[in-house]
């Protein structure tokens, strides 16, 4: 556990006077033996005081449930306000303990990539679950399982001619080819049946598309469609719109998570097991990194004591709270003039929106300040982490994830509004009678 997580000394004699003493929240908690070289128990639960108050306590009623109580001797936890934060703190101490073998223990596979072997004289694409570091740009993913991985992969290479077969080159006239070429859904490298320049062009367009989900593809379709429709050739308008039809349903197969292994950026909000904070978490270069806390005093959140579902349904509306007196206006000729009610407001409002983004821009800079590349085990785990989480069902899936724009940048404004949203998520419907 980290210097700064609350430990407790724990005397089997007398378990309820420190047990006492934990709080009823989330947490992730290690529990230490009396010999120094012991491994601990380490454990994640909903509530800390209960959840210790099993292991640690004898129990006649329950004699083969687990008990610690004799060999455990110091107590240590760290309050967590998401089971996302959760699992990221479970294998942060259990990686340090038990190395590459903490990804079996926490049953984290590595997500399945689509990658495309560039470096190949004649290109084509594969299914892996491990992307090299060296060609992170041509590793694709993560997607849900090797499953939809495999077939985007076989629906994106039935708008191309690339090769489908796995074989190291050499072509030749005398290759008998395959069923592929035989269907016209290949090129033929493989017996000469296209030049190098044309398998190259046709490889460059198989890159792009992945690397845009597609919309490279959509691009070009959409601007030949429109042309044939404005020269009154329907005909081809109708085969062209088939086919941006048909590429729309191969990128549907592709998530927003899933972009080049080396641009896959987000930032990731969750609850914070503060009440008046929310976590944010930054996913950059392979690793996840975070907590950092965002304050949200100055915010108003719009029926934020109400508890109506509305909450979860809609966009929240963020309003940011007045820090600032009314100011006074002066005219060309020297004489005072108060401002308008209105205007005063908006002045104040756009005065605390530029405190609230400045906030927000702290936070995601202290995250992102330049660190050591992660260990092959921390970018598999984190990755898997991310997969894991962003996978799930959306009615079971805690938080908001955001991607950069086209030219990288955060969309503070939009990622704001994801803060008023996952803090509102906090607040329960109250419980009818008492």
């Amino acid at each position: 556990m980290p210097n700064e997580s609350p430990s407790l000394p724990f005397d089997p004699a007398n378990p309820k006077a420190t047990l006492a003493q934990l709080p009823q929240s989330s947490a992730v908690f290690a529990l230490y033996g009396a010999e120094a070289h012991s491994e601990p128990y380490i454990g994640r639960t909903p509530n800390l005081r209960a959840r210790l108050e099993r292991l640690l306590q004898p129990s006649a009623k329950h004699p083969r449930r687990l008990q610690l109580a004799g060999r455990v001797r110091r107590i240590e936890w760290r309050l967590t306000g998401s089971e996302f934060e959760s699992l990221l703190v479970q294998f942060d101490l259990l990686q340090g303990i038990y190395g590459t073998k903490s990804l079996e223990r926490m049953h984290l596979r590595a997500p399945a990539f689509v990658r495309f072997l560039g470096g190949n004289p004649y290109p084509r694409i594969t299914v892996t679950h491990r992307p090299s570091q060296r060609e992170a740009d041509w590793a694709y993913g993560p997607f849900s399982s090797r499953a939809a991985a495999e077939r985007y992969s076989e629906e994106a290479l039935k708008l191309f001619l690339l090769r489908r077969c796995t074989d190291d080159l050499d072509p030749n006239p005398s290759h008998p080819g395959c069923v592929y070429s035989e269907m016209k859904m290949c090129l033929a490298p493989c017996y000469k049946g296209c030049t190098d320049e044309r398998y190259g062009k046709e490889a460059a367009a198989v890159e792009s598309f992945l690397a845009t989900r597609g919309e490279s593809r959509l691009v070009v379709l959409r601007t030949e469609r429109d042309q044939a429709s404005a020269n009154l050739e329907f005909e081809s308008a109708a085969a062209l719109h088939a086919q941006v039809q048909r590429v729309e349903q191969v990128r549907a197969l592709a998530s927003e998570l899933v972009r080049p292994l080396s641009r896959l950026r987000g930032v990731l909000l969750q609850a914070s097991a503060n009440p008046d904070e929310v976590a944010v978490f930054l996913f950059e270069n392979g690793q996840l990194r975070g907590p950092a806390a965002f304050s949200t005093l100055g915010m108003r959140i719009q029926n934020e004591q109400s508890g109506s579902t509305s909450l979860f349904a809609q966009p929240m509306a963020i309003e940011p709270v007045p820090e600032a007196p009314p100011t006074e206006t002066v005219a060309p000729e020297g004489a005072a003039q108060e401002t308008t009610p209105e205007a005063a407001v908006a002045a104040r409002a756009k005065t605390a929106r530029g405190v609230l983004e400045a906030r927000l821009e702290a936070a995601l800079a202290s995250l992102a300040e330049p660190s050591d590349g992660p260990s092959a085990t921390v970018r598999q785990a984190h990755l898997a982490l991310l997969k894991r989480w962003y996978y799930r069902p959306e009615a079971r899936r805690t938080g908001e994830i955001f991607f950069p724009d086209a030219e990288g940048h955060w969309p503070i404004k939009t990622i704001l509004r994801g803060v008023g949203r996952v803090f509102s998520s906090k607040f329960k419907p109250a419980a009818s009678g008492s």
